[in-house]
């Protein structure tokens, strides 16, 4: 017997271009955790956009979970980008991880942020949604995968409407956009 010749079709299929919003109250669910765990065992660098108290509970998490946040974070595999002070970087260059700790051979990013931070220092909800739009278009731009939060206890009712509506204006965009492509 020959051996025989085969072609084999690999479809790629692209990752998802939106971001799913997530209200959560105090403490983020545990699918976050769980979001975070399966990117870092899949050897994917996983970024995570917080305030201080978020992103310490977002290490704690991880190292129930079995991982070692610390050796993560040194590696680069977790980066926690504390806001408010790591938006004028993101927001402002053209190319914020140009020296920085985007590592360009990684398979896939996943992407965690959480605004609980904006709207508890009593920043205006439209300032909060311009920061938004403009992180989910940097995102975007690495084919990431992506979850926000938001404390829901920090918002009022119209204001997580505004995000949650603001949040599915952007995923359909964005799913438009990678239609037309």
């Amino acid at each position: 017997m020959g051996l025989g010749a085969s072609t084999v079709r690999v479809a790629a299929i692209p990752p998802p271009t939106t971001c799913r919003l997530v209200m959560r109250r105090k403490e983020g669910p545990p699918e976050l955790v769980e979001f975070v765990v399966a990117g870092l065992e899949a050897g994917q660098q996983v970024f995570a956009l917080g305030g201080p108290a978020y992103l310490k509970d977002i290490a704690c998490s991880l190292g129930a979970s079995g991982l070692r946040p610390d050796s993560l974070l040194r590696t680069g595999r977790l980066v926690f980008l504390t806001a408010p002070d790591c938006l004028s970087t993101l927001l402002k260059s053209k190319n914020p991880f140009g020296r920085g700790p985007l590592q360009p051979n990684a398979s896939l990013v996943r992407w965690v942020s959480d605004w609980s931070w904006a709207c508890s220092n009593g920043i205006e909800l439209r300032t909060v949604l311009g920061y938004q739009r403009r992180i989910h278009d940097f995102v975007r731009s690495l084919t990431a995968l992506s979850v926000c939060t938001v404390d829901s206890e920090k918002l009022e009712r119209s204001s997580l409407l505004a995000m949650l509506a603001d949040h599915r204006r952007a995923s359909k965009a964005a799913a438009q956009a990678a239609g037309a492509r």
